[in-house]
């Protein structure tokens, strides 16, 4: 991380029940990148399934809005890393196949611990 310029985590523990909230987590992440501020999100619980394919397709925050799927899009093109819960992948018995291309990787508990910990800012939707 560069100091220099800050870091943002965004722990996304919303999901599709609640399309509501999952915008604004990657419009923050998105606008941060902007910023030149290194952003990463962790997705967790229910975010996880944001990341699953055919799920961020399919919703939008508001009805007729902008489509999910094109938020995490605009945040991955800023220069996002998108990662996923471990735990999360088996508590909706999910596998690293299931996920999006967006998103850089699977994690465990260390290294969400030690993104909260590294980062200047951290965010949690």
């Amino acid at each position: 991380m560069d100091d220099d310029e800050g870091s943002v985590t965004i722990f996304m523990t919303t999901g599709p029940t609640t399309p509501q909230r999952c915008a604004t987590p990657f419009y923050m992440a998105t606008m941060a990148a902007a910023m030149d501020i290194e952003a990463r999100m962790v997705f967790q619980i229910d975010g996880t399934l944001l990341m699953k394919k055919g799920v961020a397709e399919n919703l939008d925050a508001r009805e007729g809005g902008k489509k999910i799927i094109d938020f995490i899009r605009d945040a991955k093109e800023m220069g996002v890393e998108m990662y996923v819960c471990s735990a999360s992948l088996a508590l909706h018995d999910m596998t690293k196949e299931d996920l999006i291309e967006e998103c850089n990787d699977v994690v465990g508990a260390a290294y969400m611990t030690e993104a909260g910990l590294e980062s200047n800012m951290v965010l949690t939707y």
